[in-house]
């Protein structure tokens, strides 16, 4: 099972980390390690002192393929869910003024929280999708796929004209606005077109 993620997928989400909005999918992954599941707690890492928290649209893959045409994308997708990508903020500065891979500053034990998965049979309009974030029952981000850069569509053929989906796989399609810093103590909720998808702290 492999985690693909997309950055800078949300425009103003760009702008807030001072980022160039992307004519391509930045892709990166997260190993199978970095999945949370079943709202387990998170554990705080040590090498951070600013982690943030950037709550995503999930998708599961359902079988396997490669150079998948936008039209029917919707044949390789079963669920719907929603994840946090934890960021450790400093250790990718540092990995960015380096040159570096962000793979220590996103891709940690627990880096990735993952929700149940909903039938994606629930959501025929896969453009019309909204969820948000609590942190200590505040809300701090409110997304909605209409404002993707990138569709789940587009997302899924241009992963597989370079890498193989399989079934089981998830992808995590970016952030919105929002994002910030948690820290220990932190109480994280996620909603799903108001359905309760995550509840879990930060220890």
């Amino acid at each position: 099972m492999k985690v693909i993620c997309v950055g800078r997928n949300y425009v103003k989400h760009a702008k807030e980390l001072n980022n160039p909005i992307p004519k391509t999918p930045l892709i990166f992954f997260k190993p199978d390690t970095a999945v949370l599941r079943n709202n387990t707690d998170f554990y705080y890492p040590e090498f951070t002192k600013n982690l943030h928290f950037e709550c995503e649209l999930v998708y599961r893959i359902s079988r396997e393929g490669k150079f998948i045409s936008e039209r029917f994308v919707h044949t390789y997708l079963d669920g719907i869910g929603l994840g946090i990508d934890f960021t450790a903020r400093d250790v990718q500065q540092e990995c960015k003024k380096k040159g570096w891979p962000w793979t220590l500053a996103k891709g940690f034990n627990g880096a990735a929280p993952v929700s149940k998965m909903l039938p994606i049979s629930r959501f025929p309009n896969r453009a019309n999708i909204r969820f948000s974030c609590n942190i200590n029952g505040a809300v701090r981000q409110q997304g909605h796929s209409l404002h993707q850069i990138f569709s789940i569509e587009y997302l899924v053929s241009y992963i597989s004209r370079y890498i193989t989906l399989k079934k089981g796989d998830l992808i995590f399609t970016g952030t919105p606005a929002g994002v910030g810093e948690v820290k220990v103590g932190d109480h994280i909720e996620a909603y799903l077109e108001g359905q309760q998808m995550l509840d879990f702290y930060v220890r």
